[in-house]
């Protein structure tokens, strides 16, 4: 074997050994390159999370940088928008400063012109509609004999009531929502019959008394009766001060002159007499009334109405020129009247008519006849007579009374030129006096089982009591000088 094939001998294994060195080589190589790939790979894959990653991390940045914009947009109009806001609160305000001056000014105007209809005597107050009364009626009973009149305290604390038993009860009134000191119906004194003849007896009434007033201050009371007296009372304590004689018959009428100590009586003689309370004298006598008054009232002016019973007149004595002006329109007797303010007023006859007056006419500018219907057999009907009207001061509500089971809510139309009925409030008996209060809250109708002149029927079923009749409506604000 030559040298040559020897070496070649040789140099196989050496050359395998080699191709196995080389293929080990190779396959690190190849291993370090797959490992390179892989981490060239990995690093694809992290460079790839990382891109995601960051991505993910400037995704939310972008709405973040546009609010920063939005921000700063902002910002630079600030002073735009709080400008604009500023401008439209000052508009605001100027438009609530606006409409709060219309509505004073409104309210101003309205109060003016409420101020110059009352002191014309022309005030009329809308207020008939909201006054539907309750039916939580409540009955005070005391009286033995009928309920003939009765007065409410200018401050609608007390009610004063007399009868045909000559005694004068005073009753507490329904106090205010926020008072509750006083009991409602609670007698706070009681003036009894005086004893004819009897020594050293209290003062009081020995016959029926037939009316009463209470002055404006509510410092004086007044009554009158069948014995020709005027007995004047402190209307606090109710002590007895002065009795005034002069008349010659039944007093049928008291009224105070608001404002004043100045008191008005009427009677049966026919004659209005003018008396100064506080000076304890008297000042004058008025005639002119061909039959027996039935009663009388008065406001501020120095001037009083009366009702002349039968002679079928109304009229208005003007004290400081002892005249008289004379009303015609009613058929029958002329039994009750009630001012409703200076220039009008409501009259009840035995004809069963209501009448409304102006002083500027001498007839009726409203009569409502047979006003609480008709009673007796068919054919026979004869008209419930009108024994009681009563009007809230300076509105357009007025009450009437009858023995028509029922007291009856008017109210009157525009300029006083028509009557309309609001409601109907059962009461059985003779309504023989009814009063509003001054704030209007409430009513009190005087009943009794007879009427309050005479002994013409007797209701056997009704009760002489006091009854108060709450008006649902918004209490009218006190008139002045009251």
């Amino acid at each position: 074997m030559s040298a040559t094939a020897a070496a070649r001998k040789r140099g196989k294994p050496a050359s395998g050994a080699g191709a196995g060195a080389g293929a080990g080589k190779r396959r690190r190589k190849a291993d370090s390159a797959g490992d390179r790939g892989k981490s060239k790979g990995g690093g694809k894959m992290n460079e790839e999370i990382s891109s995601d990653s960051e991505s993910e991390s400037l995704a939310p940045r972008k709405p973040e940088e546009e609010e920063e914009e939005e921000l700063e947009e902002t910002a630079q109009e600030k002073k735009l928008r709080l400008a604009k806001l500023y401008l439209e609160q000052l508009r605001q305000q100027e438009e609530e400063k606006a409409e709060a001056r219309a509505f004073e000014e409104d309210q101003v105007a309205g109060r003016l012109k409420e101020d110059v209809l009352e002191q014309r005597g022309r005030l009329q107050k809308l207020v008939a509609k909201e006054a539907p009364a309750s039916a939580d009626i409540r009955v005070l009973r005391g009286h033995q004999l009928s309920i003939t009149c009765l007065v409410v305290t200018p401050d609608d604390s007390a009610i004063f009531s007399a009868a045909k038993d000559c005694s004068i009860i005073k009753l507490a009134s329904p106090p205010p929502p926020t008072a509750g000191s006083v009991e409602s119906g609670r007698k706070l004194h009681v003036i009894p019959r005086a004893k004819k003849g009897a020594e050293g007896k209290p003062p009081g009434h020995s016959s029926h008394v037939l009316c009463m007033a209470i002055s404006s201050d509510g410092k004086y009371l007044a009554s009158g009766d069948r014995s020709k007296l005027i007995l004047i009372w402190e209307a606090q304590s109710c002590q007895h001060l002065y009795t005034f004689t002069g008349h010659r018959d039944a007093v049928s009428g008291l009224a105070f002159r608001r404002g004043t100590h100045q008191l008005y009586s009427t009677s049966h003689d026919r004659s209005v007499k003018v008396w100064n309370v506080a000076e304890n004298s008297y000042v004058e006598t008025l005639f002119g009334h061909q039959d027996a008054v039935a009663a009388l009232d008065a406001l501020s002016r120095e001037c009083c109405v009366t009702a002349g019973g039968r002679d079928g007149t109304v009229r208005v004595w003007k004290i400081p020129e002892e005249s008289q002006l004379v009303f015609y329109g009613h058929q029958g007797s002329i039994d009750c009247i009630h001012l409703i303010n200076e220039e009008h007023m409501v009259s009840g006859a035995d004809d069963g008519s209501v009448a409304l007056w102006g002083l500027s006419k001498k007839r009726p500018l409203a009569l409502q006849r047979e006003a609480h219907g008709l009673r007796g057999e068919p054919g026979l009907e004869q008209p419930f007579w009108i024994s009681s009207v009563a009007a809230l001061l300076n509105t357009d509500l007025v009450a009437t009374g009858s023995h028509s089971s029922c007291v009856r809510l008017w109210q009157c139309g525009e300029g006083f030129r028509q009557l309309d009925l609001l409601c109907d409030i059962p009461l059985v008996g003779f309504i023989n006096s009814l009063k509003f209060s001054s704030s209007g809250d409430f009513l009190v109708a005087g009943v009794g089982q007879e009427h309050r002149l005479g002994r013409w029927w007797r209701i056997k079923e009704a009760r002489n009591s006091v009854c108060i009749i709450p008006l649902r409506r918004v209490p009218v604000p006190p008139a002045a000088g009251s």
